[in-house]
């Protein structure tokens, strides 16, 4: 039988705070985390805005040789997952470790330490390059060293579906409690890619926002939206099921109920046009957790401030919830932290999450006027207070890669 699902921990490292507290109180006020980049100088290039963290001290959860043989995605990675252990309470003296899993993806990895030792080896030859490169940089690492400061030894994988990434990392790890392969799984998102090639090869995409003021750079929906803000992070959450965090007494923040995942095979950068993959996606969704559109209260979209995603997104909404897409609150999170690509889906569970508990659903902060098409309820101008049963988050990824997550407020 299906096992129930519920979330029990949070934590995140974003541009606006390094832990949940900080990061949801700022939330609320609607703050933005976009400022001019500061990792390399970006003289010669057209984007000049990115969304940072700032203040990570990676010391704070790691010794410092730990901290020295991780690249930021991982040490992202690590901080967030041990705030959301702290908070669930789990003791894993207590637990069979080989119940208790990992599923942390990243997009990209590391591209900072691969730009360094592409710079060596061109420069001094490969006797010169670092015996970790490997290890430093390739995604999975974020899974396995989350895995080894844990001591979560049950399933440990890494998905990466580019920015659909954190979403079916949650999901995936979702799947596997409720078809008892776990008892208490690790998930999410992380990323670090604010760095010269990274901002270099976006923008040579064209999927960068060129404005260089912060409050109308990343405009999720708005008729003058012109890219994408990379931003960086990670949200990590804690999964368990039901009767498990019943017996140990732990707080339960919320329910997940459904996941949905499609393909596109459409086209490498674009979602198709009708939104029927993502569409698919939200329906699997409901279908899963037997309800019907009216019942959402809040969508948490991708909703990215591309021209095609912002378009495409709305057109999916409106072909999964009919004439209950005019009623849904819709919002972006990027509006406020940019796109952290892996990590954003993380990230943005962990606002659905606090949204169900604290029944808060918050503006898309810049956003003013949106395209003719563009005529849902975007959260323009300032958040909704209101009760939330039912929070929907949506994840679109480059190649086509769908993913929503349904969760319910719980309810016993």
């Amino acid at each position: 039988m299906k096992r129930r699902v519920v979330v029990t921990g949070l934590g995140a490292v974003t541009p606006l705070g390094n832990d949940v507290e900080t990061f949801w109180s700022a939330v609320r006020e609607g703050k933005c985390g976009i400022a001019p980049i500061t990792r390399f100088d970006t003289t010669d290039y057209k984007v000049k805005l990115a969304a940072e963290v700032k203040g990570f001290t990676p010391e704070k959860y790691l010794d410092g040789r730990a901290a020295r043989r991780m690249e930021l995605f991982s040490q992202y990675a690590v901080a967030a997952a041990m705030q959301a252990m702290e908070e669930s309470g789990i003791d894993m003296k207590k637990e069979d470790p080989f119940r208790v899993g990992v599923i942390v993806g990243s997009g990209i990895g590391s591209l900072q330490v691969t730009e360094t030792a592409v710079s060596k080896l061109n420069e001094k030859g490969p006797s010169r390059v670092e015996p970790l490169l490997v290890p430093k940089m390739i995604s999975n690492m974020a899974a396995g060293n989350v895995s080894i400061a844990t001591g979560a030894r049950g399933k440990c994988t890494n998905v990466v579906t580019a920015c659909a990434t954190g979403t079916h990392c949650i999901g995936d790890a979702f799947r596997a409690i409720a078809y008892d392969d776990a008892d208490v799984m690790i998930a999410g998102g992380t990323e670090a890619a604010v760095c010269s090639i990274g901002v270099a090869g976006f923008q040579a995409l064209t999927a960068l926002s060129s404005s260089e003021d912060p409050a109308r750079a990343s405009i999720p929906f708005d008729r003058d939206r012109s890219g994408f803000v990379m931003g960086e992070g990670s949200g990590i959450v804690i999964l368990e099921e039901l009767e498990h965090a019943r017996k140990r007494g732990a707080e339960i923040l919320a329910e997940v109920v459904g996941y949905g995942a499609t393909g596109d095979a459409y086209h490498i950068t674009s979602p198709i046009e009708d939104g029927s993959g993502a569409a698919r996606a939200m329906t699997d969704a409901m279908k899963e957790a037997g309800i019907r559109p009216e019942d959402v209260d809040y969508i948490n979209a991708h909703g990215t401030g591309t021209h095609h995603n912002d378009l495409f997104e709305t057109r999916a909404i409106k072909a999964a919830f009919g004439e209950a897409a005019y009623r849904v609150k819709i919002n972006s999170t990027k509006s406020m932290i940019g796109h952290l690509l892996g990590a954003a889906g993380g990230v943005e569970f962990v606002v659905c999450v606090k949204s169900i508990v604290d029944g808060f659903i918050h503006q898309t902060v810049g956003t003013q006027c949106t395209d003719e098409e563009l005529d849902l309820d975007y959260v323009i101008g300032a958040p909704v207070e209101q009760k939330v049963r039912y929070a929907m988050s949506n994840s679109l990824g480059f190649g086509g890669h769908n993913a929503t997550l349904l969760l319910k407020k719980y309810e016993g």
